[in-house]
């Protein structure tokens, strides 16, 4: 009986992963053993920089938030636990916003608050 192989299903296999590695650079981009681990490790990358993002994001507030808060005398843990006091629905990006953009507008929410 001769060896019975499925040659197509795993051609688009190779296929489908190879559409990945389009851009890489050198024998990333078409060799299959070296583009398929260069694709499953950007893969893991990508999956770990997505909460790396959000944390580097909340990092970015904290220290727009800190900054313009010690225009004002107020150091940022005063400014946010004197906010969560009066029950403000403003959570960290828009204070952010508020603080980077809208200068009149942060200074008007730390007057409430003072």
């Amino acid at each position: 009986m001769p060896r019975s192989v499925n040659a197509v299903a795993a051609r688009a296999r190779r296929k489908k992963m190879m559409k990945h590695a389009k851009g890489f650079w050198g024998r990333k981009k078409n060799v299959w053993t070296v583009a398929k681990n260069a694709i499953e490790k950007g893969w893991l990358y990508a999956y770990r920089d997505r909460k790396v993002k959000k944390r580097e994001f909340r990092s970015l507030w904290i220290m727009r938030i800190n900054a313009a808060a010690r225009e004002h005398g107020m150091s940022y843990s005063v400014f946010m636990g004197k906010v969560s006091a009066a029950g403000l629905d403003l959570n960290r990006k828009v204070l952010a916003d508020l603080a980077f953009n809208h200068p009149d507008a942060f200074k008007a929410i730390v007057g409430k608050l003072a």
